[in-house]
């Protein structure tokens, strides 16, 4: 790993930690809940690609954390989203 691509990675986490944290602020906004959940899907598909594909990354704590947080996070928003369809329905009916 050179400078430059620790530095691409960590803003990449950065922003990544930004969105969410603005969807945690504002949980209605279905636009902002749909990309959130899309930087859970980019960061498991990264590490799975890093660690089964390009075999750069072993299975270790280290690599199992973020996949166990983006697959926890994945499934929650997933279920979380049938409260904001459900929550939006009652909305139009009032």
């Amino acid at each position: 790993v050179n400078g430059l691509q620790a530095r691409t990675f960590g803003v990449w986490t950065l922003l990544s930690s930004v969105i969410r944290c603005l969807c945690a602020i504002d949980i209605r906004n279905r636009t902002l809940y749909y990309i959130t959940l899309f930087t859970f899907f980019l960061a498991l598909v990264h590490f799975l690609s890093e660690v089964f594909i390009y075999h750069t990354a072993a299975l270790t704590i280290g690599v199992m954390a973020p996949l166990m947080l983006a697959s926890f996070s994945i499934l929650g928003m997933l279920i979380g989203l049938q409260y904001l369809e459900v929550e939006a329905l009652s909305q139009k009916k009032k």
